[in-house]
């Protein structure tokens, strides 16, 4: 952790040349992957990530049957699952009072995002437990909100730990 936050992320075989493309190009801009926790869905994609410097936390109990390979479609059973992942993996570091940047393996960062979210003196984003950005999407299936579960900031405190165990 860093300023007692971390970024996690979560990754099967279907999606490990996304992590691959993350890992090399954030070290190839210079980015300290020290706060970078990878939660694999299985043991391949766990050594992958080890392999490419990253720290990882394998949940065989929950993670080992989530199916290895990619999804075919949206919300089919493989895209389902990892779902189930993504919540996962930010609340474990939650309950430890870490801060949480998630975001999908698909993401390369331009800049590190962490001073930006961790920036108090700024009122756009310092009184907020949780930050998501717009998913694009106008459906009613997310009306009013639309958030986008691929890339979001949490605080640890009972209020978000409340909304990640409800």
């Amino acid at each position: 952790a860093r300023n007692n936050a971390v970024v996690v992320m979560t990754v099967n075989m279907g999606q490990s040349s996304l992590l691959m493309n993350f890992a090399c190009s954030a070290r190839r801009r210079g980015f300290d992957l020290g706060n970078v926790l990878v939660f694999p869905t299985d043991m391949e994609s766990k050594k992958l990530a080890e392999g490419l410097g990253l720290a990882t936390y394998f949940d065989e109990h929950n993670m080992s049957t989530i199916p290895k390979g990619e999804a075919r479609r949206y919300g089919d059973k493989i895209f389902r699952s990892m779902m189930y992942a993504k919540v996962l993996c930010v609340l474990y570091p939650l309950l430890l009072n870490y801060d949480v940047l998630f975001q999908d393996v698909d993401i390369v960062w331009f800049k590190d995002p962490m001073p930006f979210f961790q920036d108090s003196d700024d009122p756009k984003v310092a009184n907020f437990d949780v930050l998501f950005q717009h998913d694009g999407s106008d459906s009613v299936r997310y009306a009013p909100y639309s958030a986008n579960s691929g890339f979001y900031y949490v605080r640890a405190n009972k209020r978000s730990q409340y909304l990640f165990t409800s």
